[in-house]
């Protein structure tokens, strides 16, 4: 059975646009090619604000690991980083497990 990881982010106050910006323009694409299925990235709206929530699918923890591991040691995902990071006022990980009824929603491919 699949698990997805709800990554949390704060941000600065006002600066969800230039996080969205950067994130589209520098980050999104690399790592989508090392994470595989994005679940969703979305914004808070209501609750706690200058949020950012996104949520990705992997097979186990060791492939998070591995996927995660392969992410981190790539130059561009490196460069990102250090312009991403003056926006982060912290972060929170979870590991979800799906409803039995929706974990044949996260299949696919590796």
């Amino acid at each position: 059975m699949a698990i997805v990881e709800m990554r949390t982010y704060k941000i600065a106050p006002g600066k969800i646009p230039e996080y969205f910006a950067l994130y589209e323009r520098e980050g999104l694409a690399v790592q989508e090619s090392f994470l595989g299925k994005m679940v969703g990235y979305y914004a808070t709206e209501i609750g706690p604000v200058n949020e950012i929530v996104h949520m990705w699918r992997y097979f186990d923890l060791n492939d998070r690991v591995e996927r995660r591991d392969r992410l981190k040691a790539d130059p561009r995902w490196q460069a990102y980083i250090v312009k991403m990071l003056p926006l982060l006022v912290s972060q929170e990980s979870r590991i979800l497990t799906p409803a039995p009824f929706f974990a044949s929603r996260l299949d696919g491919p590796r």
